[in-house]
């Protein structure tokens, strides 16, 4: 389900960019592929939007992180580290260890989609493995 980002290619200078900057983009670029996982699902939009959701939440996030932890390099695991550190503000009703693993994860993601698409496919066909 990574054909959207396959064909994609690096784009700007994510290194000059800021970790929770990142996160945010990161955020949108994971539920959008969650979102195009989900739309051949027969399934009413609030089943679609409530699947949705389940897979976005810091939760699963911080679950996909653990997931592909072993993958990673030096670089990768820096940058997690420091939007991690970087995570102050957290929503009361959450954990603040999951909650910055997922912004973490989604540093990453934004990263990637920006300096490798290539890997960032790579990233999601393996968390796509381990869910199936």
């Amino acid at each position: 389900m990574n054909y959207w980002i396959q064909n994609l290619v690096p784009y700007g200078s994510p290194d000059e960019i800021g970790v929770i900057q990142l996160a945010w983009l990161g955020d949108s670029v994971w539920e959008l592929h969650q979102r195009l996982r989900y739309v051949h699902f027969p399934l009413k939009s609030k089943e679609l939007h409530l699947s949705v959701v389940n897979e976005v939440k810091a939760k699963s996030q911080s679950k996909c992180l653990s997931q592909i932890e072993h993958l990673l390099n030096e670089n990768e695991i820096d940058l997690i580290r420091r939007a991690r550190n970087k995570t102050k503000r957290y929503p009361k009703s959450s954990d603040p260890t999951i909650y910055s693993r997922a912004t973490g994860f989604e540093t990453l993601i934004g990263w990637l989609f920006l300096k490798d698409p290539q890997r960032l496919s790579t990233i999601f066909n393996y968390l796509e493995l381990k869910t199936s």
